[in-house]
């Protein structure tokens, strides 16, 4: 098998997991790299690729400064992250998506024709306790990005377990 058939297979076998928010500069930042970092934690073996999208992102533009130091709390840097606008090719891509709040999830249906195949789900939606929905604390003090930050990390044990057995 040439090298590039290779990649091409591989490529095949890595899932892709989306996190969704609406500028793509506070809640999915932060959720892309707490999930990356509890999935490079994890036994999972499978190749898993983390991105974050924005449903009305400007490409480019940098994480909200609190977004930063609420990951920077728990020793995580999204410094370098740059805002992504949605697009049809990753929701085609994607393995799963992940929202922050049922608007964004019915925003994907009514901007997207998202293929059947694609699972789309909230962030918190496998959690029994508390609200599923995680509000955007854009423009908010400190503490509210710490308390988003820390819904978003509650949720992880269950998101892992559900990429385990589904993808």
């Amino acid at each position: 098998m040439g090298k590039k058939s290779r990649e091409k297979k591989e490529r095949k076998q890595e899932k892709l997991v989306v996190f969704v928010c609406t500028a793509n500069v506070c809640r999915s930042p932060m959720a892309e790299k707490l999930f990356e970092d509890a999935l490079t934690k994890s036994k999972i073996t499978k190749k898993v690729r983390v991105f974050s999208a924005g449903i009305s992102a400007m490409d480019g533009d940098q994480a909200s400064d609190n977004s930063i130091q609420a990951c920077q709390e728990l020793d995580l840097d999204i410094s370098d992250h740059r805002s992504a606008a949605l697009t049809r090719a990753t929701l085609e891509n994607a393995s799963a998506i992940f929202c922050m709040t049922e608007s964004h999830r019915a925003l994907l249906n009514m901007y997207f024709e998202v293929p059947e195949s694609t699972s789309i789900f909230l962030m918190r939606e496998f959690i029994d306790q508390g609200s599923k929905e995680l509000p955007d604390p854009y423009g908010q003090d400190m503490e509210v990005y710490r308390e988003c930050r820390d819904r978003m990390k509650e949720a992880l044990p269950s998101l892992l377990n559900w990429v385990e057995k589904t993808l």
